[in-house]
């Protein structure tokens, strides 16, 4: 028998679903595409809907398939990721499509357990593939199930200890039919009316049966167990320039950034050591910081506009918006606009 609570979802959803690229309407006839529900979800990890849909279409135009994405050059693939964050995605991404052409003649898997096989896919990404795209009963839990279910159901138990009891009223909720209709309804719930702050407790149609509401406390849902503080480290980047050329390298494989175009640097540590490409009168353009998953990093910006002969990288023409962020924010400073 269907949860009451799942019916007042996917009643709501079929009128508010938000309108995503990706997505199939609810009551469309049509069939969702594997691909892009997998690109978009990918994508979507630890990133806003408005940072992704930028991304997405230019993916789906440039490699409107699997087989495209498979058959691509590893460095188009990193440079049309650049700036999106969180780079082992793109280099998983490359995997995960090669994987599935190769192993699988160009199909997805459609269970949650056979998706799990595939590079870079987690229970997370499987579980809504296996829903949305496939129609698998599957429990879905992002971030915005995991603040909707916390409320639901009056969970006080910090995160991350408080994710089985998360899990296991998202599974109770989870339908046999529309599974994937029912798992992005909770998503829109958690993005628009179940928000961070102030929700719209309201406009919410499980607001009657929101043990957190009635409790006083939603809004103080979900709670976090204290943060450790992120460690600092510092380094050097720099930035040559000669005429319309720069020097640039490719970041190692393997590691932070890996694949990825970028400006030398030195190593970033406690005490950097300067590791210059080349000699030269290197200017001091000032201070960049950035924060990655892990650490902050603050690159003192070396630039000069001398062609040397370098022991690393190559210089090539540049575009910056082909650059992660924190090699965005170097060139800017050591090449600020008039």
């Amino acid at each position: 028998m269907r949860d009451i609570r799942a019916q007042a979802l996917q009643d709501w959803y079929t009128h508010q679903a938000r309108d995503l690229p990706w997505r199939v309407p609810p009551g469309s006839n049509a069939t969702p595409d594997p691909y892009r529900i997998w690109l978009s979800e990918v994508m979507l990890q630890q990133t806003t809907v408005a940072a992704v849909k930028a991304y997405y279409a230019k993916f789906t135009e440039i490699w409107p398939t699997v087989h495209d994405l498979a058959a691509a050059e590893d460095a188009a693939v990193m440079a049309a990721w650049a700036g999106l964050g969180y780079y082992a995605r793109a280099r998983n991404l490359l995997k995960c499509a090669r994987a599935v052409v190769t192993d699988h003649d160009g199909t997805f898997p459609r269970t949650e357990a056979d998706l799990l096989t595939l590079p870079g896919v987690g229970p997370y990404t499987a579980a809504a593939i296996a829903a949305i795209a496939f129609q698998q009963r599957a429990v879905v839990v992002d971030g915005n199930v995991e603040r909707v279910m916390t409320r639901l159901g009056a969970i006080t138990t910090p995160l991350p200890a408080a994710k089985p009891e998360i899990h296991a009223l998202a599974d109770i909720l989870t339908p046999e039919d529309r599974p994937g209709d029912h798992a992005q309804a909770v998503m829109d719930l958690g993005a628009t009316i179940c928000t961070p702050k102030s929700p719209a407790c309201v406009l919410c149609p499980l607001r009657d049966a929101c043990a957190g509401r009635k409790a006083g406390i939603a809004e103080t849902l979900p709670r976090k167990a204290a943060k450790v503080p992120k460690p600092e480290r510092r380094g050097y980047v720099y930035l040559a320039k000669n005429g319309a050329d720069y020097l640039v390298e490719t970041r190692p494989s393997k590691g932070l950034l890996g694949g990825m175009l970028a400006f030398p640097t030195s190593d970033w540590s406690d005490r950097p050591l300067p590791a210059a490409p080349f000699d030269a009168r290197w200017r001091d353009a000032g201070d960049v910081r950035h924060t990655f998953t892990h650490f902050h990093l603050t690159l003192k910006v070396m630039a000069t506009s001398k062609r040397g002969n370098p022991d690393r990288g190559e210089w090539t023409t540049l575009d910056p918006a082909a650059l992660p962020t924190v090699f965005a924010k170097a060139f800017r400073a050591a090449f600020p606009e008039p």
